[in-house]
């Protein structure tokens, strides 16, 4: 089966409820240089899987999904910031945590695939 949209793209909707999960978590952060940053990198996570694959091209999409991975590693690098300042709790950052590496690989396999 070919996928004929980005919205049909399995790490495309993980992604979407990560995205959705840390918005509901920070929405109440005061500091807000940081909520933008940590927003913003995992806004860059389902949209570049998205832009990507509108590009229609393997090459473009895998350079796309290299990015969405790259912003993986900073939500990840923002979630220690943000357990370090007392943010969130152990717990959230695990869950968090534990969503973004699955985010991770499963973009990794994709990128194997192409």
């Amino acid at each position: 089966m070919t996928i004929e949209r980005f919205e049909d793209i399995l790490v495309w909707q993980k992604a979407k409820v990560f995205v959705l999960d840390i918005y509901k978590n920070f929405i109440f952060c005061k500091d807000y240089s940081f909520k933008d940053q940590i927003l913003r990198a995992a806004v860059s996570i389902m949209n570049n899987i998205a832009e990507g694959y509108e590009k229609e091209t393997n090459k473009d999409f895998k350079k796309f999904l290299f990015i969405s991975k790259g912003s993986c590693g900073e939500v990840r690098s923002m979630l220690y910031l943000a357990l370090s300042l007392n943010y969130i709790s152990n717990s959230d950052f695990n869950n968090f945590y534990t969503k973004s590496i699955e985010i991770s690989k499963i973009i990794s396999g994709l990128i194997k695939k192409l």
